[in-house]
């Protein structure tokens, strides 16, 4: 798993899940790459959009299972079109947009 932040103000962009061969991808390219569980294969960031994440820096959790991608996003990262995939906060039962 890996979560995505953006490196100039610690937002956090996106979650998604990184396999062996997205790993290696990104760390070969610089470029943000995950494994797209829908697609069944890798997937890099942006690929349609041009919005790609580049990463600044990964950090790996103790047990070498989780990341943390600090990364320079070249657009929204929401296939919404929103600047972050978490825009939406939880209020009682409703989804309410943050307040930025």
């Amino acid at each position: 798993m890996a979560v995505a932040l953006d490196s100039a103000c610690g937002e956090v962009l996106m979650v998604a899940f990184m396999d062996a061969e997205a790993l290696d991808k990104t760390i070969e390219s610089g470029v943000a790459h995950f494994h797209s569980r829908s697609r069944g294969r890798l997937w890099k960031k942006g690929e349609t959009s041009g919005n790609v994440l580049r990463v600044d820096e990964m950090l790996v959790d103790c047990d070498q299972d989780a990341f943390v991608l600090r990364c320079s996003p070249a657009g929204p990262t929401c296939h919404t079109g929103a600047q972050s995939c978490f825009y939406r906060v939880v209020s009682g039962r409703t989804l309410q947009p943050v307040n930025t």
